[in-house]
């Protein structure tokens, strides 16, 4: 069922010029629903037959009934008149505040320009307390605008009125999509036909179609070229609403011909629209020549269409509920809920959701069960954000969308699949320099570390935790040193990071690890008697530190009897000489003289004494 509302002012003779707010999508309802409407006018006669009166009634009463067995969806007032509006009035004994106004303008010549309201608010509550009854409205109030502007009354355009409309739920009802249009377009003398489109409709079954139009300052008296069409069927209703007369001052909810300037009609328009139309066309046309060779035209304001169809469809929306990102990282986690809401059939499993960028694809995922009627689904997924974009971006993330911007599932509402939200990255942290730590080396460049050292000029308080790692690779693995008390470095420099942990994130330090040459330890003997204990002459700190040195030994004589280097260690044995060679020196005190080849170094002499 499809109810239409437009909001038209019939104007004689007058040449219009008005801006306009163009109709559009307001509200959607999906499920058994279906409309009803009342209202009535503040008009005491037809103004443009009856030039008696100029001033509009104080109130007037319209009874609403409402089927049995209904559960009330929402409920929408409507009033109009002449002038800028009156944006509080009441409904029984409800003050109501108007949530929008639309105004036009337009000039009358002589009677200069003259402005009509239209004016709404939502009314469901107070319909659900007092359900069925008499509504009286009243304190429309626009005396001031009729008495300081003549212009109204003089071209008899002085009108009020009101209507309510209540959009149900009835359980014996087909599902049926219910599209509420709302707006300000006009035509007249000027701008003779005028073209609506309606989108985001969903035509599954033309059965019981319904469309319903609300219009104010309608006349009978005046029908010069008026008429009303729906894809290109004129529309029409007799003997109530004839094919050249659609603004007669009719409810066809009570088969009224008194609703005096204003229309409240309902068209039954099953064989006017197609099974998988997705958008109505409304065409309205005004100006004819009347009895006399006069060209006339009605003044139209098109205010609110509303429209009933069946359809059984789904209607996917998605909402992020959060995300999860750690630093030093571009993963992030997005927590996010497809819901089927708004919709009269399942949205069907493996719909498809995608993750975008600035326009760029990011990521894919989609829906793992049947999300029934008015059901969600709440899901995760984990992207990779790629380091062309910056630290905070904007995501989108669309439900029906396979990627490349095609939808898979048809709905009741094509328009609302996506959701955008700021997404915060938390940066790589910016690398602090420390002072390196240095050791002996140990050999080949080797060195062995309290690693806690470098840490003597920070305030250790301000983190929760430490960690070092030996490599960016093992920090971003998380692949910490175990035991960072006796730290052995292989090869040096090498470089070592530290994460100082903070409630979100961490501080980044690096220091570097270097090896120097100590001055060797030379011991004042040894035993070169084959029990591998003190088996050789063992200057600490000397093999594989200064690897280019020499030892030179002599016997007490001054012979030189062992000359030694990195390679070559002294077990006791004689390698100079013509004669000896490889023999054990007997035991006796020797002289050795070392030359480490190091600027830094003298050449260092000494005794050594050798004992089996």
């Amino acid at each position: 069922m499809k109810h239409v509302f437009f909001v038209i002012i019939i104007i004689g003779l007058c040449f219009a010029k008005a801006s306009a707010q163009n109709i559009e999508l307001f509200q959607q309802f999906n499920g058994r629903y279906d409309y009803i409407a009342i209202g009535n006018t503040l008009n005491q006669a037809e103004n443009n037959l009856s030039q008696f009166f100029c001033e509009t009634l104080p109130s007037s009463q319209a009874n609403l009934t409402l089927p049995n067995n209904t559960n009330i969806v929402a409920a929408y007032l409507f009033w109009s008149g002449s002038g800028t509006g009156d944006n509080q009035v009441t409904l029984n004994t409800t003050s109501i505040n108007a949530q929008d106004t639309f105004t036009v303008d337009y000039n009358v010549g002589s009677n200069g320009l003259l402005t009509y309201f239209a004016s709404y608010a939502e009314v469901t509550d107070q319909i659900n307390n007092e359900g069925s009854t008499n509504y009286i409205f009243s304190d429309l109030d626009i005396s001031d605008t009729l008495t300081n502007t003549p212009g109204y009354c003089n071209n008899r355009t002085n009108y009020a009125g009101w209507s309510l409309y209540v959009i149900y739920e009835q359980p014996t009802l087909p599902l049926n999509q219910v599209n509420l249009f709302l707006g300000l377009e006009i035509i007249n003398a000027d701008v003779q036909d005028k073209t609506i489109i309606l989108e985001n409709v969903n035509v599954l079954d033309n059965n019981n179609a319904k469309i319903g139009f609300l219009a104010w300052e309608g006349d009978n008296a005046l029908n010069f070229g008026e008429s009303l069409s729906i894809n290109g069927n004129v529309l029409s209703n007799p003997p109530l609403n004839l094919p050249d007369n659609a603004f007669n001052g009719t409810n066809s909810f009570t088969n009224s011909t008194n609703f005096y300037n204003a229309d409240l009609d309902v068209y039954n328009i099953e064989n006017n629209i197609q099974i998988g139309d997705t958008e109505v066309t409304i065409n309205l046309t005004t100006g004819d020549f009347d009895s006399n060779g006069i060209f006339r035209a009605d003044l139209i304001i098109l205010n609110n269409i509303i429209t009933v169809l069946n359809s059984q469809l789904p209607d996917a929306t998605v909402t992020q509920n959060f995300y999860q990102t750690n630093c030093n990282t571009r993963s992030i986690t997005i927590d996010y809920t497809v819901y089927n809401n708004n919709s009269t059939a399942a949205l069907p499993t493996n719909t498809p959701i995608a993750f975008f960028i600035d326009n760029v694809l990011i990521g894919q995922s989609q829906t793992n069960t049947i999300i029934g009627i008015g059901e969600e689904e709440t899901s995760q997924i984990t992207l990779e954000i790629p380091n062309t974009i910056p630290d905070t971006f904007i995501i989108e993330i669309e439900v029906d969308n396979d990627g490349n911007n095609n939808g898979l599932v048809t709905e009741t509402n094509e328009v609302n699949n996506n959701t955008f939200s700021t997404i915060q990255l938390i940066p790589i942290p910016e690398t602090i320099q420390l002072a390196e730590l240095v050791a002996c080396d140990q050999g080949y460049n080797t060195g062995i570390y309290n690693l806690n050292n470098a840490l003597i000029n920070i305030d250790l308080n301000l983190y929760q935790d430490l960690f070092f790692y030996s490599s960016l690779d093992d920090l971003n693995n998380q692949d910490a040193i175990t035991n960072p008390n006796h730290y052995i470095s292989n090869t040096t420099p090498q470089t070592i990071y530290v994460a100082a942990q903070t409630q979100l994130c961490f501080d980044l330090f690096l220091f570097t690890l270097n090896t120097t040459n100590c001055p060797p330890i030379i011991p004042d003997g040894f035993s070169p008697n084959q029990d591998t204990i003190n088996d050789y002459f063992n200057i600490q700190g000397l093999y594989n530190v200064f690897q280019d040195h020499e030892l030179l030994i002599y016997n007490r004589y001054g012979t030189l009897i062992f000359i030694g280097n990195n390679n070559t260690k002294w077990y006791g044995q004689v390698n100079q000489g013509l004669t000896n060679q490889g023999d054990i020196v007997p035991t006796g005190t020797y002289f050795y003289v070392l030359n480490l080849k190091d600027p830094n170094y003298q050449i260092q002499t000494g005794w050594v004494y050798i004992n089996y």
